[in-house]
């Protein structure tokens, strides 16, 4: 009997054939083989059936394999492997005197599930977690390995591929000098008369939390790099004792704030890397849409705030630079990012995600794959250009369709 297992937020129990930890990469590699239907859970952050196999086939954990991090300090890369997370990683880089440009608010997400579904960190500078990626390492539908490299046909559409390629067994990520960050909290930023533009750009990353339960921000976060200027923020107080962004949680879970510096892998995520994440009491959608249309977004949302408060723990708004993966998110539009943490009750929950997709559909949305959203899939598909070279390619690299799934094949289209 194959063993229960659920999502870490426990909205979603997979009902795979059965659930496989292979040891060893040649022990993956034959299991693929021999599968009829394959797909991958990584550490399981996703809040819906993106990893669900169905049909019989065979849910793979990554965990077991031997962690690789391989440091290139002369080239400035690092081969990761496939059940790596970020905590592992950035703390191996950050002692090789090097740094990825960014990272989420969450460290103990994995690094290939991260990158396959749009996941991405704040900046107006900063990419999505698959910018710095140059090449992917894949064991495809027979079981042989497949390299894509930046530059390379396809490799646009190889990042960011909802685990419809293949498994993604090793990433190489482009890496930079190690710098340090310091992290400045200030509340109560009004609404009204907001420049959106000179607050995202006031530091090396910016977050705006607000509970909408009034009209503004709550909190705002800014992570400044050492090596740049000090931020200007005339528009809102200090905080005056550590924040955490959901108000009533105790802040000592949160990475360290009022402008002590420390490095970059322990500023840039908002919540500390030895501590165990929250029980996932909780569901999580998340849109992103053209950064110009801010303001005007912002000002829906707040029309129908009394709808979102009564469900909403928290609204995080950060900003993404534009990338090229045909299935980002921020594919080709610098984008802005509306994040809801919602309580753990789907049914009050899915009509007040519904109201706000109608609120945000004249600014043409795109939902964080790994989310809750109820946008329907031929409207989603319209809005990814680069749609149908993703789908030819997926069909030259996976003809039977070992590593599709009911949610992929809706989203993407047969």
């Amino acid at each position: 009997m194959a063993e229960t297992l659920t999502n870490w937020a426990g909205n979603i129990t997979y009902t795979p054939k059965e659930l496989h930890r292979p040891h060893t990469p040649a022990a993956l590699r034959a299991l693929v083989a021999e599968s009829a239907r394959v797909r991958v859970l990584g550490s399981g952050h996703s809040f819906n059936e993106i990893a669900e196999p169905g049909d019989g086939g065979v849910l793979l954990s990554l965990a077991a394999l031997p962690p690789e991090i391989d440091v290139d300090t002369t080239a400035r890369t690092v081969r990761v492997g496939g059940g790596v997370r970020y905590a592992e990683l950035a703390r191996v880089v950050h002692g090789r005197g090097l740094a990825l440009p960014n990272m989420a608010s969450l460290p103990h997400i994995s690094v290939a599930g991260s990158v396959a579904t749009g996941t991405h960190g704040s900046g107006v500078g900063n990419g999505s977690l698959a910018a710095p990626v140059r090449e992917v390492e894949l064991v495809t539908a027979d079981g042989s390995t497949l390299t894509i490299a930046r530059g390379e046909d396809g490799f646009d559409g190889a990042v960011t591929a909802l685990g419809a390629l293949g498994v993604v067994t090793a990433l190489t990520l482009d890496l930079e000098a190690d710098f340090e960050v310091e992290q400045y909290v200030f509340t109560e930023l009004p609404l009204e008369g907001l420049d959106f533009e000179a607050v995202a750009g006031a530091a090396y990353s910016v977050s705006l939390f607000t509970d909408w339960r009034g009209p503004g921000f709550r909190q705002v976060w800014l992570k400044r790099r050492s090596d740049q200027a000090l931020p200007d923020f005339p528009w809102a107080a200090p905080a005056t004792e550590a924040m955490h962004p959901v108000p009533g949680m105790p802040a000592v879970n949160c990475t360290e704030q009022f402008g002590v510096p420390g490095p970059w892998n322990e500023r840039l995520p908002h919540f500390r890397a030895e501590f165990t994440p929250s029980s996932g009491e909780e569901l999580q959608s998340e849109y992103l849409l053209p950064r110009p249309y801010a303001v005007d977004a912002l000002r829906s949302l707040d029309a129908i705030r009394d709808v979102i408060a009564p469900v909403l723990q928290v609204c995080e708004v950060r900003t993404i630079a534009a990338d090229d993966q045909w299935l980002s998110p921020a594919h080709g539009r610098d984008s802005v990012a509306f994040h809801f943490t919602w309580v753990a009750d789907a049914e009050a929950v899915l009509p007040v995600v519904r109201r706000v997709e109608t609120a945000l559909n004249p600014f043409g949305p795109r939902p964080h794959w790994g989310k809750v959203f109820a946008v329907p899939a031929e409207v989603l598909r319209g809005r990814y250009p680069r749609l149908p070279d993703f789908t030819a390619l997926a069909a030259s690299l996976d003809p039977s369709a070992k590593f599709t799934n009911t949610f992929v094949r809706e989203m993407l289209g047969d």
